[in-house]
């Protein structure tokens, strides 16, 4: 099929995402005679893939450095970015190089803060390999690992210089792998693009599977959705509540919840949650219709998506969320919805709100 949808993401610095299959030898776009080296960071689920990359890059004239990486969040550490680092430096890696990320949303987040941290910023191709890292991670610049206090709370808005969604690495994906990454798909349909929801309500068998006539479309709209956005707002510091920040909706209560449960919750079943409990604090506030607070439990519990968290300690739970990169101060804030498409934001709820919503996701 080739290329399906070429989208520009206009940020900070303008680069493409493509959208399509057998897309790995776009990748020699972006090499040239200045390029020596090239990095290809990886985990071991990908290598068949990493290999790939390689061979391509090495017809290409340039030496392949090859650096292996746990594999999802255990990947963004300090210690495995400091062997990238060594990595790097042992091979004399220079700033006119170049790394490729091949990996899900974790190895892109980390990657990337390679690539901008590295003698202060070098290239770097984002080979994007799972449903989750192609809508969210892939595409908006945000790089970053975690530490013992929160998730991604060390990081650098830094932008790749092409990033290949390639439909056809979906096929290694386990089903549910695929099943979690729907969830930031469908949170784009709630914030911006109604149609996104249309599409699943009407086929949702076809947006079940990553060959499913419905899936190109899907995802592409889901990436015009944050490019858009980030390109209006690239380092979430817009005052409107059409910022940045909207991207966000579902994650304050996920990220929480991927802390608490020390990152072995899946993020898409997180963000499931966390959606449903941010539209039932807008519905406590009377900011949003029970009808719309429905319309998030029935989708995201048609793909199997969780929509009830266990009742955890409660206080613990808005202690961390108080640590989120949105909240300002002692203020703790929440992207919310007024309607479809109609993203706000809350800030400070009373504790009683809070409640009422938490009383509605946990079981």
């Amino acid at each position: 099929m080739g290329v399906y949808k070429k989208i520009t993401v206009n940020a900070d610095v303008a680069y493409d995402v493509l959208v399509g299959n057998e897309l790995l030898n776009e990748i020699t776009s972006q090499l040239d005679d200045s390029i020596n080296q090239v990095a290809i960071i990886y985990p071991a689920k990908v290598s068949a893939i990493a290999k790939k990359v390689s061979r391509i890059v090495k017809k290409s004239g340039q030496k392949v450095i090859e650096i292996s990486i746990p594999d999802a969040e255990n990947a963004k550490t300090s210690k495995v970015l400091e062997k990238c680092w060594d990595k790097l430096g042992s091979a004399k890696f220079t700033r006119s190089d170049l790394i490729i990320g091949v990996g899900g949303g974790a190895t892109t987040d980390l990657v990337g803060f390679v690539a901008a941290t590295w003698l202060r910023g070098i290239k770097f191709i984002s080979v994007s390999t799972t449903l989750l890292g192609m809508v969210d991670a892939a595409v908006g610049g945000k790089t970053g690992i975690n530490t013992k206090h929160g998730k991604n709370l060390v990081g650098a808005f830094y932008n790749p210089s092409l990033v290949l969604c390639d439909i056809d690495n979906l096929k290694n994906l386990k089903k549910y792998d695929f099943t979690t990454g729907m969830a930031e798909v469908i949170k784009c349909g709630f914030i911006a693009d109604e149609r996104i929801l249309e599409i699943i309500e009407k086929y949702p068998d076809e947006c079940k599977k990553f060959d499913g006539i419905e899936i190109p479309e899907l995802i592409a709209r889901s990436i015009q959705v944050k490019a858009e956005v980030v390109g209006k707002d690239f380092r979430e510091t817009s005052s409107s509540k059409t910022g940045r920040e909207i991207l966000n909706y579902g994650h304050t209560l996920a990220h929480a919840i991927e802390k608490i449960e020390n990152y072995k919750w899946r993020h898409g079943d997180a963000v499931s949650v966390g959606m449903v409990f941010a539209a039932e604090l807008a519905l406590a506030e009377s900011r949003l219709s029970p009808e719309v607070v429905e319309r998030h439990r029935t989708i995201l519990s048609s793909f199997g998506l969780p929509i009830k968290y266990k009742d955890k300690n409660f206080k613990k739970i808005i202690e961390i969320m108080a640590l989120d990169k949105k909240s300002r101060g002692a203020t703790l804030r929440f992207v919310i919805l007024e309607a479809i498409a109609k993203p706000a934001r809350l800030e400070n709820p009373s504790f009683k709100t809070l409640s009422t919503a938490w009383k509605k996701v946990t079981k």
